[in-house]
């Protein structure tokens, strides 16, 4: 009972600071260590020497951030492997956990908070929407679904993408964009050929389209399947980038294909213009639907509004999920459709409880606004080049480890010939939030609102990191 009580206010001392504002001062190295004479053990000396020599060590086993989790993991599924910090603040490109710790996040949610965490006139909206409607249902119209839609086509076009958008569907993740849109392909698929033969789907190697069970279909990797076997049937599977092997892999009764121009958990590998070029004139030429993933590419990741926008409009996708940045945080996602796929979905074919909701939509009317900024999108291309000479020269000095640099804008993928998790932590605990992507690559993809100073600040953290880890 009273390790219970100690616990408990532990964790009391920890929620207690999230009230807290957090402090921003600047990146420093702590220099005490253990000195003169001492009865500690060469391995309790090694360890506080080394903890002390970090900015950011890993809360340890009888920390705040360690009683939190203690009293809290016991009631969540566990689904995730998570690192010990606790984060509790954020702001711009930085994080604070519950010990006020500092890091700067080169992750942001996962390609989620492109304009930073807790962006101010996000977070006023959001208030603001919250005091006025929250939820009133797809029975009923409201202001911001209809809004949102019409921003979405608009910008689109003007963009250089999708030339013949024309409808949109709102619902709450990048999952469910994904279901809508294969959900949409099959329909389609009925209405082209009424026999049924028309319903297979095509998606390819090393892709992820989420974890809901059609777009876990589509995503062909053991680790996330063979737990939920069978999948759905009709789901096939092609080479990223070969172009020799579309038309065997595209026939008659393909009712759609899907693909990220950019594959982010995949490993950052980057579609070909041949490529996608040759899969739109296949698909097209098969009565297919072609879906394009953009679920973490898009959005102005690239440095344009949609990773495809550069390809000809012979290129150009049926469907267009999105989701991640379209919230900055908050949940929401949708999916862009033609004529030829909206003149084939009928009153009930489809819906959401909360998807649409006046709230989300607020929200993310004023993220599309935010992202479709030219200038904004130009900053992007040029925090790309300094991201990428920087991790180039990361390449230099370690080229028995870095293999390549790869990706586009402020989706970059750094390839190891090891597996990257010392690199993660060793970062980690000099204050750099890193993740990972595919086999053995580091994947960043950072708020498009960070600054080339706080590149460079997390460039020279993680080649100290890399460094820690070759000793």
């Amino acid at each position: 009972m009273a390790s219970r009580l100690a616990l408990s206010r532990h964790s009391a001392a920890a929620l207690r600071s999230l009230s807290r504002p957090a402090p921003v001062f600047a990146r420093g190295y702590a220099s005490a260590g253990v000195g003169g004479a001492s009865n500690l053990s060469q391995s309790t000396q090694s360890s506080i020497n080394r903890e002390a020599a970090l900015p950011n060590p890993d809360p340890a086993a009888d920390s705040p951030s360690a009683a939190l989790v203690g009293e809290h993991a016991p009631y969540m599924v566990a689904t995730y492997a998570r690192p010990p910090p606790v984060f509790v603040q954020g702001s711009g490109s930085w994080l604070w956990d519950v010990e006020n710790r500092k890091y700067l996040d080169f992750t942001a949610g996962i390609a989620v908070t492109a304009l930073g965490h807790c962006d101010p006139e996000f977070t006023e909206l959001m208030h603001q929407q919250a005091k006025t409607l929250l939820h009133a249902s797809n029975l009923y119209y409201n202001p911001w679904t209809g809004a949102l839609s019409k921003l979405l086509v608009d910008e689109t076009r003007a963009s250089g993408g999708m030339h013949d958008v024309a409808r949109v569907f709102v619902c709450n993740s990048g999952s469910e964009a994904n279901e809508a849109a294969l959900k949409f392909a099959r329909k389609v698929g009925k209405v082209v050929d009424p026999s049924g033969a028309k319903f297979e789907v095509v998606s390819f190697k090393n892709a992820f389209h989420g974890r809901t069970m059609g777009a876990l279909s589509a995503t062909h990797n053991p680790k996330y399947q063979e737990p939920f076997a069978p999948m759905v049937p009709g789901f096939r599977q092609g080479i990223y980038n070969d172009i020799s092997g579309i038309d065997a892999l595209v026939t008659d009764k393909t009712c759609a294909v899907i693909v990220e121009p950019i594959q982010g958990e995949g490993g950052v590998q980057t579609a070909s213009e041949d490529f996608l070029v040759a899969l739109a004139k296949r698909a097209r030429a098969v009565g297919a639907v072609l879906i394009y993933d953009e679920i973490q590419c898009g959005l102005g990741r690239t440095g344009q509004l949609w990773a495809h926008g550069h390809l000809p409009k012979e290129a150009h996708p049926d469907i267009l999920s999105t989701a991640k940045a379209l919230g900055n945080g908050f949940p929401v996602g949708a999916v862009l459709v033609n004529d030829k796929v909206a003149d084939k979905i009928a009153v009930g074919d489809h819906g959401t409880t909360f998807g649409g909701n006046p709230l989300a939509c607020r929200l993310a009317h004023y993220m599309v606004t935010k992202l479709s900024d030219p200038a904004l999108q130009k900053e992007v291309r040029d925090k790309s080049e300094v991201f990428r000479a920087g991790l180039a020269k990361i390449r230099e000095r370690f080229p028995d480890l870095v293999k390549e640099v790869r990706g586009k804008g402020l989706i970059l993928g750094l390839q190891l010939t090891e597996d990257p998790t010392p690199v993660i932590k060793a970062a980690r605990e000099r204050g750099l939030l890193v993740i990972t992507a595919g086999i053995n690559t580091l994947r960043f993809v950072p708020s498009l609102k960070i600054s080339e100073e706080e590149i460079g600040i997390g460039l020279g953290i993680l080649e100290e990191a890399i460094a820690a880890t070759r000793n």
